[in-house]
């Protein structure tokens, strides 16, 4: 069931969130619902729908029948690891994930979260996924989720890009990425035109503002790639891209 989905201005929405707020932050609730069910989600680390099983609920069931067993996902902006976890879920053992995400606060939940659950196969990066490596400036923002690269933010961070990274050896290249970076999407697929180029990965890729939605599209087509929107939002936010020549395979 779609919890998310019931708005919280209606009396359902508010007698359902109500006992939401007895729930101590720190509490590791099983997850209800979803390929997630019974793995344990530190409740104050994100919204409830994550430990509800309706968080992001269309895009989650895409991911789902998107990720197949064996291959190599990206989370760019991991946050505290809600697709973390769910792409090593699966991928499985045969398969890899590679967590990408610069805020400290972030990472101490998602590291806690693959103790809890016991998770083997993922490697977490400490940085930000740009299109160069360095150091950049940093906003964390008001919520955890919306950390940003920001010319005058209030912290510097650890930049990697994703063809420095895979050029090195240091990752294999992704068979598929997700993509939510708060506006720095764009340097995020620039800095992995090589990647595009080669191993050729679907995207899952949310776009913020319609400025960056056409810019990103249009790198997306330049490069070989064909999109869909993800939800009924318009204008839409969230894209599937995936590339052209492998359009008839793609049946999620």
């Amino acid at each position: 069931m779609n919890f998310s989905a019931i708005p919280n201005r209606t009396l359902l929405g508010r007698v359902l969130r109500f006992p939401l707020r007895l729930v101590p932050s720190r509490y590791p609730m099983p997850i209800m619902q979803g390929r997630l069910k019974g793995m344990r989600w530190i409740v104050g680390a994100g919204n409830h729908g994550c430990w509800l099983g309706s968080y992001e609920y269309d895009k989650r069931q895409l991911f789902e029948r998107a990720v197949t067993p064996g291959s190599v996902v990206f989370d760019v902006g991991a946050h505290a690891g809600y697709y973390t976890l769910l792409a090593s879920v699966l991928v499985g053992p045969r398969g890899h994930v590679v967590a990408f995400e610069p805020l400290k606060q972030n990472l101490a939940y998602l590291h806690e979260h693959l103790r809890l659950n016991r998770i083997g196969n993922v490697t977490v990066i400490d940085a930000a996924v740009s299109d160069a490596p360095g150091t950049a400036s940093f906003r964390q923002g008001p919520q955890t989720y919306t950390g940003r690269l920001e010319s005058d933010g209030d912290a510097i961070v650890r930049t990697v890009s994703l063809d420095q990274l895979t050029r090195a050896g240091e990752i294999p290249p992704p068979d598929l990425l997700k993509v939510d970076v708060e506006g720095s999407e764009l340097r995020v697929l620039r800095g992995a035109q090589s990647i595009l180029a080669t191993a050729r990965p679907m995207i899952f890729l949310e776009t913020h503002g319609a400025e960056m939605h056409q810019t990103c599209s249009s790198l997306l087509e330049s490069s070989g790639y064909t999109f869909r929107p993800i939800g009924t939002k318009a204008p839409p936010r969230d894209l599937l891209a995936f590339p052209a020549e492998r359009r008839q395979e793609v049946t999620v």
